[in-house]
């Protein structure tokens, strides 16, 4: 329990420091300590979601509340922010270019091709009595 005791004292000197935060360990604070060690999370661990929050609130995505030790230790909460500093996102592959556009019909070009269509329907309305 020693090591235990240790291992949380020094995460939670960690804490303070990282956040520039002076909070005392009660006892309900030790508890969460412990749970976020039972569950086999380690201090490279907080220093990496302690990080990814403040760079989350410098870019206006997640409020400074998410560094406060009660949120910050809440194990789902965690976990899933833990999760998210790990994702790797990639810029999307461009799409495709369009097909080069063929300059416009001349306006012969244009009746031939509407003659050509007024034909092919014709012929398949008569193919299928319409």
């Amino acid at each position: 329990m020693n090591d235990l005791n240790d291992r949380i004292q020094q995460a939670h000197a960690l804490y303070c420091r990282l956040t520039g935060q002076c909070v005392v360990l009660r006892m309900d604070r030790l508890l969460l300590w412990d749970q976020l060690f039972q569950a086999g999370f380690t201090e490279t661990d907080l220093q990496k979601v302690i990080r990814y929050l403040q760079r989350e609130i410098r870019e206006g995505r997640r409020n400074v509340g998410a560094l406060k030790l009660s949120n910050l230790l809440q194990l789902d909460r965690f976990e899933e922010d833990l999760n998210i500093s790990r994702v790797q996102l990639y810029a999307p592959k461009p799409s495709p270019a369009p097909p080069p556009s063929r300059p416009p019909l001349n306006p012969q070009e244009e009746a031939a091709s509407r003659q050509r269509a007024a034909q092919i329907l014709a012929k398949f309305r008569s193919e299928h009595g319409m």
